[in-house]
């Protein structure tokens, strides 16, 4: 089985409730991303991470070290990361947030989402 296949299949098993989409609201704005993760970790089960103002990703998933890179462009957060050594490759993401949780949803708000905390 890959690492991300493992993962995947714990991470279902103690996944977060789902936010209530009411709950969230869309993050517009670089400016409004940064307040809400700086000197903050997003974090669900298994998987801790650090998003810094200066685009830089860094943090644990699982057991391997993920480390990559952010931009914010037209609107959307736009990552390219490294899971333990495996490219995950650049893509687009929707943010919504309501201050104490993060909703990612990739390809430009039309694929699959990941929620998290902010602590």
């Amino acid at each position: 089985m890959t690492r991300i296949a493992l993962i995947a299949a714990v991470a279902a098993g103690f996944a977060l409730p789902t936010m209530a989409a009411a709950d969230l609201k869309r993050v517009e704005s670089k400016s409004e991303f940064v307040q809400l993760v700086q000197g903050k970790t997003l974090s669900r089960p298994l998987v801790r991470l650090q998003v810094s103002p200066n685009g830089q990703i860094s943090g644990r998933g699982a057991t391997w070290d993920v480390t990559g890179s952010w931009t914010w462009q037209d609107g959307f957060f736009c990552r390219d990361l490294n899971w333990g050594g495996d490219d995950l490759g650049y893509n687009c993401q929707a943010v919504l947030a309501n201050g104490s949780e993060m909703r990612f949803i990739a390809d430009q708000g039309a694929g699959d989402a990941a929620d998290f905390r902010i602590r």
